[in-house]
């Protein structure tokens, strides 16, 4: 109390500030190198980005060879490029999601509010979400992978073809788990 009558306000100012001892300076301090760490993930993003080129190198190497040889091409092979073409489009596809996707949850925010081609799916992007449409984009390259075995299946190996519809069958069933378990874990959230 002051000599006013009214409590002496210095005091329980002192004692409610936090005391800094050495154990909190340290401890704040990891946080800050733990929380920094994220951006041990950016060069490999930048690694996926420069995947994404060779990827786009790729894809227009294609497609000059199937611009060159258009009239030489049997039906079927200009059917099995075409259907290459959008293999390695859906790749690039899956890749720009998870550099997007990833960076965007993982390392910084990405400052994209009043980009007028700012994608709408990232105001919504979350782990969760990025893992289902993983799951949806190799579902996709899967199906074209399995479709070009249907298209060719006279050169294609009986065997081969029943491990691409295994496989195709585990990335669906995967996919359909994890948009259970994401629903079950949105409907628990809003409990």
């Amino acid at each position: 109390m002051s000599d006013s009558g009214l409590p002496d306000t210095r005091e329980t100012h002192r004692s409610s500030k936090p005391t800094h001892t050495a154990s909190n300076q340290i401890e704040a301090f990891f946080e800050s190198v733990v929380f920094a760490s994220r951006w041990i993930q950016a060069p490999l993003y930048a690694g996926l980005i420069i995947a994404e080129l060779l990827y786009a190198y790729k894809f227009l190497v294609e497609l000059w060879h199937m611009v060159i040889h258009i009239n030489t091409m049997e039906e079927t092979v200009f059917m099995l490029g075409v259907l290459g073409l959008i293999d390695v489009t859906m790749v690039a596809n899956l890749l720009t999601m998870v550099v997007i996707g990833g960076y965007a949850t993982f390392v910084s925010k990405l400052d994209l509010e009043h980009h007028p081609d700012r994608p709408d799916w990232l105001t919504h992007v979350d782990p969760g979400t990025i893992k289902i449409k993983l799951a949806a984009s190799l579902i996709g390259i899967s199906s074209i992978h399995l479709l070009k075995g249907f298209v060719d299946v006279a050169h294609e190996d009986p065997e081969h073809l029943k491990w691409k519809i295994f496989i195709h069958m585990t990335f669906l069933a995967s996919a359909i788990l994890l948009a259970w378990t994401d629903k079950i874990m949105q409907k628990d959230k809003k409990h």
